[in-house]
């Protein structure tokens, strides 16, 4: 067994810019302000043999602060500990911060740091982390979102359409969940046209539909062969999900917004789900996703993760079943390298661990940092 020891954990808020406000049917419906940045957790693990892992997690709203300032309690813990020893240091790491629950906030505070140890343990094989995963293809079929957003234009949109599909997407999802439902089916019909039956096509909720609405809403898409419908109910809504997926043939693609385990297990019991979308940033990191996708796979679900890209391409090649990654290029200016796309597919690199570096934008957005080890906890900006 390695006697390696984590010497250092280095922790960086920083703050992504968007190039545009992004509204969806949260905004349009009143629950939420456009967004205008992402707030983003970065780890950078460090041990006494020098190897290095990085592992991020975000929030898209409220949030931010109090994740960074939640690791920076717990993350003295991991000082001195194997870093192989990855499921163990999750549970630690929970339960130093027990008191303020072991979901939501505090376990996405951990996210970021388990998805450095997997990342560092994928380096230190020399392995893309899908390979040290078990991987079951080389690239995964990959669909575009930011382009659809229900703020967007229709023409603009349509715009995007074509971009996308030029540059090797195989999907296309627009927001739907418009207060009038007639914009909602407007906003399809053309997209539907302008595919014309070239990549597939979805359509995203954003929980904004009540049950009778939402079955209504469903049926009137069931024409356009859709792959799924996203989040037609409050994503907590189990009983619901499943009443609609037993009533529409459409399947039904839900849980970006769970925060455990434990509540991915509740929709997949119920049959409420036909489409898993964990999000490996939110469940607690990879060693929780793995937890949601085990059950998935037993349940012989599709999945489609939510978000981060650069995570989830690794973690869709490595489930057995029918997958497909989310194309965001938000984060592009945060890493120095770039997700190849190919035939509807996005690539896994050849590069090891998750294959991404922080770039000099990310340094420069940066607004709180620190480095933990033997002695304590520095700041080093604020």
């Amino acid at each position: 067994m390695s006697a390696d020891r984590i010497s250092e954990v280095r922790l960086s808020l920083a703050f992504l810019p968007l190039a545009q406000p992004i509204s969806d049917a949260k905004v349009f419906t009143g629950r939420q302000r456009p967004l205008t940045q992402v707030a983003m957790l970065f780890a950078e693990i460090t041990s006494d043999d020098g190897h290095e892992g990085l592992g991020f997690s975000y929030s898209k709203r409220a949030g931010g602060p109090g994740m960074y300032a939640h690791a920076r309690e717990v993350c003295a813990d991991l000082i001195g500990e194997n870093p192989n020893d990855i499921g163990r240091l999750w549970t630690k790491l929970v339960w130093a911060g027990a008191s303020v629950g072991r979901a939501g906030l505090s376990t996405q505070a951990v996210a970021a740091i388990d998805n450095a140890l997997w990342d560092m343990k994928a380096r230190r094989a020399g392995l893309p982390l899908a390979r040290l995963l078990g991987a079951y293809r080389d690239g995964v079929p990959c669909y575009n979102t930011s382009g659809g957003f229900l703020s967007t234009p229709l023409e603009e949109v349509l715009d995007n359409v074509e971009a996308s599909i030029a540059s090797g997407i195989g999907g296309i999802k627009i927001k739907v969940g418009h207060p009038d439902p007639r914009e909602d089916m407007r906003r399809l019909e053309a997209v539907a046209a302008r595919i014309d039956g070239r990549v597939a096509l979805m359509v995203d909720a954003n929980q904004q539909w009540d049950r009778a609405s939402a079955l209504r809403m469903a049926r009137a898409m069931e024409s356009f062969g859709l792959t799924w419908i996203e989040e037609p109910l409050d994503a907590y809504d189990v009983e619901g999900h499943a009443a609609l997926a037993a009533a529409i043939d459409t399947p039904i693609a839900s849980g970006e917004m769970l925060v455990s385990a434990a509540e991915h297990f509740a929709m997949i019991r119920a049959g409420a789900v036909d489409f898993v979308q964990p999000d490996a940033a939110r469940v607690g990191g990879i060693t929780q996703f793995q937890r949601v996708t085990a059950m998935a796979d037993e349940a012989h679900l599709a999945m489609a993760p939510h978000f981060a890209m650069e995570l989830h391409v690794h973690l869709s090649a490595a489930y057995p079943h029918n997958t497909w990654v989310e194309h965001f290029d938000w984060l592009d200016p945060l890493f120095n390298e770039r997700q190849e796309l190919r035939d509807g597919r996005m690539i896994v690199s050849d590069r090891p661990g998750l294959g991404v570096s922080l770039s000099d934008r990310a340094r420069a957005w940066t607004v709180s940092s620190c480095r933990i080890d033997g002695g304590g906890v520095a700041d080093e900006r604020h």
